[in-house]
């Protein structure tokens, strides 16, 4: 396995598992269910039917974007700002996923994945929490700009 790694960005490859529609928006129980739920056959759920493929995984301060990893299709694309929870499973410790909110509806999905080598999840896991709290601090900074006034003051 490869990781790529710079200042802005974090990318490797992982086993994609599948996307869950899930009830709430973070918990290591949410992951649980998730993986729970993609091990029991269900014929109606076309993600669920999906074969198990390896995914480039990109992690960076807009968000994460998973690519399939021969054709390098953009197979979901999730914002920073809707993902709310990220962790790797202490019952797989070779599973991890995180939660997002879709952008359009007001749903949660959970997405999970298996890495061969547990460097992979821990930088995973660091890098998207550490990406959130950039963006958050980036997000207040810009918050103040947008209250000066130019004149030594607040508004």
């Amino acid at each position: 396995m490869s990781d790529t790694e710079d200042d802005n960005e974090i990318s490797f490859t992982v086993k994609f598992l599948g996307r869950v529609e899930v009830v709430r928006h973070n918990g290591l129980n949410i992951l649980e269910e998730a993986a729970q739920s993609l091990k029991t056959p269900d014929p109606y759920a076309s993600e669920k039917a999906a074969k198990k493929s390896k995914v480039h995984l990109f992690v960076s301060l807009s968000g994460i974007d998973i690519l399939e990893n021969k054709t390098k299709f953009l197979l979901y694309t999730c914002p920073l700002p809707t993902i709310s929870f990220c962790a790797v499973l202490p019952s797989s410790p070779k599973v991890f996923g995180f939660v997002a909110k879709h952008p359009a509806v007001d749903m949660y999905h959970c997405y999970l994945f298996k890495s061969e080598t547990l460097v992979s999840m821990r930088t995973f896991n660091t890098n998207c929490k550490l990406a959130k709290r950039q963006r958050q601090g980036r997000q207040e900074r810009e918050r103040e700009v947008c209250f000066w006034d130019g004149k030594g003051g607040k508004e």
